[in-house]
């Protein structure tokens, strides 16, 4: 796999460009994350610190597995509107889910409802089957019936409940690999 020079998008969309996260799109992306609209699926909010290791880890995916993260930018204003992807990461949820490739969605409260998800993760989900083909899961907080819907349109089914470390209650979902 070879990846763009990080002076262009790597996927472009009819009005998303989707970029390699750079050291100055994570301001951009924790105040995303830090809005109370927006990180109420998310957990529990945590410290400037929190947020930067959370995307850093996510970032940092692309280093090892050569997936990972992307800066969601809209083509008309170059603003970053949110991150979306497929990346590694353990969460001590079970071998049915650690050790996997990851989708995840976040766009900004604002930019909510407009389809801006939709279009991003279907960009990096054609992506992802032609590169790799394999499995992708999914994980949302129960309760988020946007990501719910979201989820289903990208053929993402239900795997099973779990708890979070934490305690909270989510709902693991599976993608199985194109052409199973």
């Amino acid at each position: 796999m070879t990846l763009r020079h990080a002076a262009s998008p790597m996927l472009v969309t009819d009005r998303l460009e989707l970029w390699l996260p750079q050291a100055g799109d994570l301001p951009r992306m924790i105040e995303i994350v830090a809005n109370p609209e927006t990180h109420r699926f998310l957990g529990p909010q945590g410290t400037y610190a929190d947020h930067m290791s959370r995307i850093m880890r996510n970032s940092g995916s692309w280093g090892l597995f050569g997936y990972g993260i992307l800066a969601v930018k809209r083509r008309d204003n170059g603003r970053i509107i949110g991150n979306c992807g497929i990346f590694h990461t353990w969460r001590g949820l079970g071998e049915d889910f650690d050790d996997r490739a990851e989708g995840g969605w976040i766009i900004d409260a604002e930019h909510v409802g407009n389809g801006y998800a939709e279009e991003a993760m279907r960009a990096v989900l054609a992506w992802f089957d032609a590169e790799f083909g394999r499995e992708v899961v999914a994980l949302i907080t129960l309760g988020n019936g946007p990501s719910f819907r979201l989820a289903e349109k990208l053929g993402f089914r239900d795997l099973r409940e779990a708890e979070m470390p934490g305690g909270e209650a989510v709902q693991l979902l599976r993608r199985p690999p194109p052409g199973s």
